[in-house]
């Protein structure tokens, strides 16, 4: 087994602090990130849990006791793909790559109930100083990891002028030595994983060749270190499970993935990010523009952004757009393809593409995408579990993920069963972080 450069990090990093008293949560019905334990106390100690069932153990008795009657406890979520401090309002691009935005960002997906979230690629050099600031204050969002400014093509994938990359952090080798180089100028920088663009956006750029690809990959794995690669098709994702990629980092959306591919990448443990929402939401905005009036997705959304979503000669404009029927079939073949893999027992990790795009809304759009779980064939817990334990495994995050003894104290609370429902998971009454109530219900 490779070492993890993920869980070396979380060995050495700054010490939170520790909460002033133990903490007894009861009464509450609790999913563990595997399974429903019904209702069953959690004690928590300083940033950690301590204990889960009964009996308690005699230091309880000192414990605050926090009464979650009728409510449901489940792991804060954990997402394996998404973006920070890449949006303002309706515009996009690395000039908003601030400390400030990038806070930001981390406080909302907390306040939706992400706690960890890896930012993969496009990240500012500032990257480094900030993830260091906001793993060590559980105030200021969300743990963040990530993978720099990432690895992608010449001329190519990420698009620079399309992206709003005016520094282009983004490492482009135009050879196999270049790529092996920029792995350890990234690794030498701090970061988590590797992140390769690998697709040509439909022929409309370069891609990036197999010989860059393959050596970055070999690199990454020398020196211990996950790689995720940006795909679209299903060719390029055959030639990544090939040359051993650990994560396909978006959903295969041109063909049927077929039994060889899906058998190969259960074998060699190749981890799969379906990211439905990230075509979902091209239409699911205007097609259902009541959906603005609820506080919970009012909240996500700048004012700029919610007052134009609100027109109806945008919601018109926006279904009318030449890339809407290739959005819906590119849903479609996700969900197929999503539903295959997870038959063939494929490992799945959890993400959405957020915060890479106005319309890729943080944290709500981590609630959309547990219910396209669900519309792929997985149930409520099953989802739940594909988006906490399973999404930290993929990353290697043994200390969170799941409500057990010795994990972090990082918590999703519910007003309603989301195992009855997979929709109840935005029924938010409160968001823990190392131990601290860091936030309470979602309102405008």
């Amino acid at each position: 087994m490779r070492p993890n450069r993920l869980w070396a990090l979380l060995l050495t990093a700054t010490a939170l602090p520790a909460a002033a008293a133990p903490v007894l949560l009861e009464n509450a019905r609790v999913f563990d990130g595997t399974r429903d334990l019904g209702i069953t106390p959690v004690l928590i100690n300083g940033t950690h849990i301590v204990h889960v069932g009964s009996p308690l153990p005699a230091d309880a008795s000192a414990a605050r006791r926090v009464d979650y009657r009728g409510k449901t406890l489940l792991p804060g979520l954990v997402s394996d793909h998404a973006h920070v401090g890449n949006t303002e309002g309706l515009q996009h691009g690395d000039r908003f790559y601030t400390r400030d935005n990038v806070v930001r960002d981390l406080r909302q997906f907390q306040r939706y109930g992400v706690t960890t979230v890896t930012a993969l690629g496009m990240n500012g050099h500032d990257f480094f100083t900030i993830r260091k600031e906001v793993n060590a204050d559980p105030r200021l969002g969300a743990q963040l990891y990530g993978a720099g400014g990432g690895i992608g093509a010449v001329d190519g994938a990420p698009p620079a002028a399309a992206m709003g990359l005016q520094r282009d952090a983004v490492a482009r080798p135009r050879n196999a030595e270049e790529a092996r180089a920029a792995v350890a100028s990234q690794q030498a920088d701090g970061v988590d994983l590797i992140k390769l663009w690998v697709d040509n956006l439909g022929g409309k750029v370069p891609m990036m060749p197999p010989e860059i690809f393959r050596a970055a990959i070999s690199e990454a794995h020398a020196r211990g270190l996950k790689v995720a690669a940006h795909i679209h098709d299903l060719d390029q994702a055959k030639a990544l499970v090939d040359a051993k990629v650990d994560i396909i980092a978006h959903g295969i959306r041109d063909r049927a993935v077929d039994p060889m591919l899906v058998r190969k990448m259960r074998e060699q443990g190749t981890g799969y990010i379906a990211t439905v929402n990230i075509d979902e939401a091209n239409y699911w905005y205007a097609e259902n523009p009541q959906a603005l009036q609820t506080p919970f997705l009012r909240a996500a959304l700048p004012v700029a952004v919610r007052e134009r979503w609100q027109q109806p000669e945008w919601q018109s404009e926006q279904l009318a757009g030449a890339n809407i029927p290739g959005a819906r079939k590119a849903v479609a073949m996700n969900l197929e393809n999503l539903r295959r893999l997870h038959a063939g027992g494929v490992k799945l990790g959890f993400g959405t593409d957020a915060g890479a795009m106005p319309q890729r809304v943080i944290g709500f759009a981590e609630h959309r995408e547990l219910k396209l779980l669900t519309e792929a064939g997985l149930t409520p817990a099953r989802a739940l579990q594909v988006a906490t334990a399973d999404a930290a495994d993929l990353l290697g995050l043994a200390d969170r993920g799941r409500i057990a003894a010795g994990k972090r104290a990082d918590l999703l609370v519910l007003d309603a069963d989301p195992l009855a429902d997979i929709q109840n998971s935005q029924s938010i009454h409160a968001v823990w972080q190392a131990g601290q109530e860091v936030d309470g219900p979602i309102t405008e």
